[in-house]
């Protein structure tokens, strides 16, 4: 019988599906594997989140009720717009890819994932959680927007593109530029962000680390950040965990503890 999120105090040592969706919701608070395994990594989750979010000044790293809410209060205040740039704009997979080619890889690169033209159907949901974290730490310092999300293979066509990042397994935000800042200030702000993203979420910067999230580098991308799934194993990139509008994201449950 599947554990049900917000049905039980979750605590270091637990393991089951609403333990998953934990980890997956406080993905930017450092981050660990989605594995459903509360362990040390999880328990370091919770307490950064209890912290730097709730303001704890003894987390406990235990998710009771308070936690639980404070989780929804959070999604609640960095609300995610699915009507925009996260939607692909080729008009004609409405929005979020087509569900084809699953298991089709570049000539080459069989078993690899960024050769992968799988249009998973939807967004990760680990990316948009880990996303909102970065909203919230540098809240005081920048105001971000999204400028890329979904691309699916007819639009990798239009655009003469050959990646696969954006079927579902990236999204790309900017900070927005202040009143006289400068192309050079741009690019600056963007490695300075990239820099916290590592520290703060405990992701890398390329893709040598499986089961990692991934920043491009500012070789690539010097003035916005792209963010990424593409290094997790195939258990971590089940159709499951993707989603296409903010209800999906959020999946708000009756908390019971």
């Amino acid at each position: 019988m599947a554990e049900i999120y917000g049905e039980r105090v979750l605590q270091k040592g637990l393991k089951g599906d609403d333990v998953q969706e934990l980890q997956l919701r406080l993905a930017g608070f450092r981050g660990t594997l989605i594995d459903g395994d509360f362990g040390a990594g999880t328990e370091l989750q919770v307490t950064k989140f209890q912290k730097d979010y709730m303001g704890l000044a003894s987390p406990s790293g235990v998710v009771d009720r308070a936690t639980f809410l404070a989780i929804d209060e959070f999604a609640k205040r960095y609300p995610i717009d699915f009507g925009g740039k996260l939607r692909c704009p080729c008009g004609t997979c409405g929005g979020f890819g087509r569900g084809v080619l699953k298991g089709v890889y570049v000539p080459g690169g069989e078993g690899q994932e960024r050769h992968h033209h799988y249009e998973y159907p939807g967004v990760h949901r680990l990316i948009l959680w880990a996303s909102r974290a970065v909203f919230f730490y540098l809240r005081d310092e920048f105001k971000f927007q999204f400028s890329s999300g979904y691309r699916c293979g007819v639009d990798n066509q239009k655009q003469k593109r050959t990646t696969t990042n954006h079927m579902g397994k990236a999204v790309d935000f900017e900070p927005i530029p202040k009143p006289g800042e400068t192309n050079r200030d741009d690019r600056d702000n963007c490695d300075a962000i990239r820099g916290r993203i590592v520290e703060l979420s405990n992701a890398q910067i390329g893709w040598a680390a499986k089961n990692r999230k991934s920043l491009e580098p500012s070789d690539i991308a010097p003035s916005w950040i792209h963010y990424d799934v593409r290094e997790y194993e195939a258990p971590y990139l089940d159709d499951r965990f993707f989603c296409k509008d903010l209800a999906a994201l959020d999946r708000v449950l009756p908390i019971k503890v």
